[in-house]
């Protein structure tokens, strides 16, 4: 299946300007600013999809859900695409609920059983694991994210998915690789596609190519109920955010940098870096003249 040249087809049809879609678009704006939004956020999925070949033997898909801006449109975005006929694959959303203080447990089941959206609330209390363990002062977010993911994938496989699907976007995937370049000194990111350690199940990240500023215009037009991190969300000066701040300032003084920088690492060129691993350096040579 082509997605790309099917996902063009159908937008440049009008379908998607004239509102019709999964019920979750009821409310939608009808404006043009909206609909051209919603189309590009679409194309870059169908983009994903294609380059990274996610839909291979795949039949059903555990969507993260935080409630957060990302995991919402992600969400949002899977159903279009399904209702369009271009998404054969089954969704499952799930929340994993973390024991957060104050977490308003009714807003995601309330929200996913309006739409009709088959999901599931894991509960864990993965928040008093991190508060323990990791000192005063120090970022949640590794520890945190291991044991969350580690329960999606439990979850995932007890429901029967071949994949987890993560509403990571752009600007994740640069602040990943600049942080492992500054503070861990090597060339890595989040990649969009990938096998876990135990080789049953694939984490996708269809938004890969999604610009964090239209995924929270799109997030404010839809009125997603919003539910803020009381985690990690409450601590600043972390090292992301140093990276988040570099990179909004050199797309200000030089807009498009971001996909360009995006671009950069789909194109890498062994020879020209330094890792004798990746290139077999050894195996260069003067050719002889004579």
């Amino acid at each position: 299946m082509n997605i790309a040249a099917n996902i063009a087809d159908d937008l440049d049809s009008g379908e998607a300007d004239s509102g019709i879609g999964h019920a979750l678009f009821a409310d939608a704006p009808r404006s043009v600013s909206f609909n051209k939004l919603r189309k590009r956020l679409l194309r870059q999925v169908r983009q994903a999809f294609d380059d990274f070949d996610m839909l291979k033997g795949q039949k059903r898909w555990l969507v993260g859900l935080s409630g957060g801006k990302d995991s919402y449109g992600l969400l949002a975005l899977l159903l279009d695409l399904q209702w369009r006929g271009l998404l054969p694959v089954e969704l499952v959303a799930c929340n994993l609920d973390q024991g957060q203080p104050n977490f308003p447990k009714h807003v995601l089941p309330d929200y996913l059983t309006k739409i009709g959206v088959r999901h599931r609330i894991e509960y864990r209390d993965t928040y008093s694991i991190v508060k323990e363990k990791v000192p005063e002062g120090a970022t949640y977010c590794s520890l945190c994210s291991r044991l969350r993911r580690g329960n999606l994938y439990r979850v995932a496989r007890e429901e029967g998915c071949d994949a987890l699907v993560l509403g990571h976007h752009r600007e994740d995937i640069l602040e990943t690789f600049f942080m492992n370049f500054f503070h861990g000194g090597r060339l890595a990111s989040m990649p969009a596609k990938l096998l876990n350690d135990e080789g049953d199940l694939m984490v996708l990240r269809p938004l890969a190519y999604a610009a964090e500023d239209d995924l929270a215009k799109f997030a404010a037009a839809m009125q997603f109920p919003i539910i803020p991190c009381d985690l990690c969300g409450s601590q600043d000066g972390l090292q992301r955010n140093a990276m988040k701040d570099m990179l909004a300032d050199i797309e200000r003084r030089m807009p498009g940098r971001k996909d360009t920088m995006l671009r950069a690492l789909s194109h890498v060129n062994p020879s020209h870096l330094l890792d004798p691993k990746l290139f077999d350096f050894s195996t260069l040579g003067v050719t002889d003249p004579s």
